[in-house]
């Protein structure tokens, strides 16, 4: 950081305000996965922490999910980066198998399996609804 905006610069830190976003992305405003939610959970898998070869933006969300399960939002936050950057940039790491993102898609009761079409009926809701006011 530089002094001008109360911090101090440390060689540790992340500075994300040395590249533009849409330099980062490679002019990308979507991707085909990237309309990741707020909530998403990234986690990293095994192996990925000690890639090489990697912009440091991805490598930066792959050592702040590291030891915990963080948001979308949260990497957002910690980059200092515009939401739509850090949704592209994670849903890169998901397509290279570097990042799971796990989300709260609806499971459909009748096969198991999440997804756009998916989700509970509307009579077994109002089952759940009946029982729990029978309480």
């Amino acid at each position: 950081m530089n002094a001008a905006f109360g911090g101090t610069h440390r060689a540790d830190s992340y500075e994300s305000s040395t590249v533009r976003p849409y330099a980062v992305t490679g002019g990308r405003v979507r991707s085909a996965t990237s309309d990741l939610p707020l909530e998403a959970l990234v986690e990293v898998l095994p192996g990925a922490v000690n890639s090489y070869g990697l912009p440091p933006e991805k490598r930066a969300i792959l050592q702040h999910a590291a030891h915990n399960y963080v948001s979308v939002a949260e990497l957002s936050a910690l980059l200092r980066l515009p939401l739509g950057v850090v949704r592209i940039l994670v849903a890169d790491l998901a397509d290279e198998r570097y990042v799971t993102v796990h989300t709260s898609t609806p499971v459909n009761v009748h096969t198991g399996h999440g997804g756009s079409s998916s989700g509970m009926s509307l009579s077994v809701l109002e089952s759940v609804l009946n029982g729990i006011s029978a309480l």
